[in-house]
């Protein structure tokens, strides 16, 4: 055994408390376990998955992406829009929220 996946080897055998790449998964007793290809591959199909489903906040936030701009920069958005009367969808604030959430859609 050689790299493992121990991500994906937890999410199917939550009892595996020690992975090592050459021994394999044990239990807290020190019992081996027999590990199923196929389970882990379903554990990091699900991973992927719910890693995905989430993604796109992490996207808003990092990365060369669009990114929200710094709170004190929103609320100053907010306070502009507020005396210009644009409270509303075409204000500062308003445009530059949808534009991020435009550049990172959720899934």
């Amino acid at each position: 055994m050689a790299n493992l996946d121990h991500e994906a080897i937890r999410k199917a055998y939550p009892d595996a408390i020690t992975i090592h790449d050459s021994e394999g998964a044990f239990r807290a007793d020190g019992t081996q376990i027999t590990l199923v290809q196929s389970e882990i591959d379903a554990a990091r199909v699900t991973l992927d998955s719910e890693y995905a489903k989430v993604k796109y906040k992490d996207d808003r936030r990092i990365g060369d992406k669009t990114i929200y701009a710094p709170l004190e920069d929103q609320l100053d958005m907010i306070y502009h829009d507020i005396v210009a009367g644009k409270l509303d969808t075409t204000g500062t604030w308003a445009t530059h929220i949808k534009a991020v959430k435009d550049a990172n859609p959720k899934p």
